[in-house]
């Protein structure tokens, strides 16, 4: 197509974008199913878990693992939502990628900009978690400069592994998995057996209409964000058709299987007034079962490396989510920039990086709890990552009705059903936050409309891949 200019000068030659575009580096499709499904995991059983229990008792009571229940179907039904949507486009980006293609580029912006904030706010809220695990071995490691200089050293650390490659960091990622899965695994089956009945009674501490089972499930919630991660790098997805739909379903259904099992298994062994007051349930559990005090620092280890692992995870991801954004003009550019040589968005890991650094040195010159803020930074990062899935899943009910030759029927119908019934759950959960959290998590979905618009300015500004031909 061609133009001529109000001069009568040589024409303007306007390309497709496809030819506009320069050839750019290609992202590496290195993760197969076993790594695919190791960052689902490995992205969700992280530190929330070590502690949830406890939380749980003192809400709730036993009637937690019904919370469990209702997390893992709410979760189960996001994770049918994705693989559905990854199998059908698997470009990098998840969220995003369905969000735009459903509703356009300032809804797919919103997307893309929520999901980017949590995944570098949890990271903050991660790096935290591994500071105050290091209180086992040193003392109050909270509050100790050297900590929260180990704790941004594995930052950079984890974000130097994923420069070299997502390969490299795929295989932390299994073998992290592996070594954190494991041991909660045999502490809920073996637990199973050290169970006395006496530990259910009373059921629950809370009289509320629903005895305490919907404040317990957004306690729960924390720990199945991750579940899309399979979704975000499907570029670097081998077979991504079938791999990101398995790996999807396969993690949360694994995730949500070791949460009720040792959930169930902790209350079993320990009265919910002893297990509101652990510092570390899980050591406790192990006391039970084993005998003696080493627990503990077992499960500080334990701990430890799921934290290393789920970091890994989550800084892979914090490099890709503005990537695809940034191809299609809706994030400044640098951020598409891919590496040559090692196919990994450099410029998009070290500037999450940075600013996870900056959380962490915030939160290591407060006064407050490192509980506090960890639980402050959670419950944004939760709000957060709960914007995307609720545009997913509305996203999918648009898509299939409006594609009525692929999807008709009953196929029609049961795909609807389930992108409804998680819709309804994502709105449910963001407003349990409570107020407060709604309001702070609106707010820094407005903070990205100004970069949303300096990024369009500078777009037409530019006009790029206009190429101007003599005649």
């Amino acid at each position: 197509m061609s133009t001529v200019t109000p001069t009568g000068l040589a024409p303007v030659k306007t390309l497709p974008d496809e030819a506009r575009i320069p050839p750019r580096p290609a992202l590496k499709r290195s993760m197969g199913l076993w790594m695919a499904t190791a960052l689902v995991i490995g992205n969700m059983v992280g530190s929330g878990v070590f502690l949830l229990p406890a939380a749980m008792a003192g809400t709730a009571g036993p009637v937690s693992v019904l919370a469990w229940v209702f997390t893992g179907l709410g979760a189960m039904l996001l994770a049918l939502v994705f693989a559905t949507l990854g199998r059908r486009y698997t470009k990098t980006g998840g969220p995003y990628v369905y969000a735009r293609k459903a509703f356009g580029d300032f809804v797919g912006f919103q997307t893309a900009w929520s999901y980017w904030i949590n995944a570098w706010v949890g990271n903050a809220a991660i790096a935290i978690a591994f500071a105050a695990y290091l209180s086992v071995f040193w003392g109050d490691a909270t509050k100790n400069w050297v900590a929260a200089l180990l704790a941004i050293g594995l930052v950079w650390l984890l974000t130097l592994v994923n420069i070299l490659g997502v390969r490299e960091a795929g295989w932390i990622q299994v073998v992290t998995t592996v070594l954190k899965f494991t041991p909660l695994l045999v502490i809920g089956v073996v637990g199973l057996f050290f169970m006395d009945s006496a530990n259910f009674d009373p059921f629950t501490v809370d009289q509320s209409w629903d005895f305490g089972i919907g404040a317990a499930a957004l306690l729960t919630l924390w720990a199945f964000i991750g579940l899309e991660s399979a979704t975000v790098p499907a570029e670097e997805v081998k077979d991504p058709e079938k791999t990101i739909p398995r790996a999807t379903i396969i993690g949360t259904a694994a995730a949500a299987l070791l949460y009720l099992v040792a959930t169930l298994a902790l209350f079993g062994m320990i009265p919910s007034a002893q297990l509101a007051e652990s510092a570390s349930p899980f050591a406790d559990g192990a006391n039970e079962i084993f005998g003696g005090t080493w627990g503990g620092k077992a499960i500080a280890v334990v701990a430890m490396i799921s934290i290393f692992g789920v970091l890994n995870g989550w800084i892979l991801l914090q490099g890709r989510a503005p990537l695809a954004p940034a191809r299609d003009g809706l994030f400044p550019r640098r951020f598409a920039r891919v590496d040559g040589k090692r196919g990994t968005p450099v410029f998009g890991l070290v500037v999450s990086s940075v600013l996870v650094t900056a959380l962490l040195m915030t939160n290591f010159q407060t006064e407050g709890s490192v509980v506090d803020t960890f639980t402050d930074i959670i419950i944004i990062a939760t709000l957060t990552a709960l914007v995307p899935y609720l545009y997913s899943s509305a996203a999918q009910l648009y898509l299939f009705f409006a594609d009525r030759t692929a999807f008709s029927g009953v196929k029609l119908a049961r795909h609807s059903t389930i992108a409804l019934l998680a819709f309804g759950y994502s709105l449910w959960a963001i407003w349990g936050a409570g107020y407060e959290s709604l309001a702070k998590g609106f707010m820094l979905l407005l903070a990205g409309i100004p970069v949303y618009l300096w990024v369009k300015w500078r777009r037409s500004v530019r006009e790029p891949g206009s190429v101007r031909t003599e005649a």
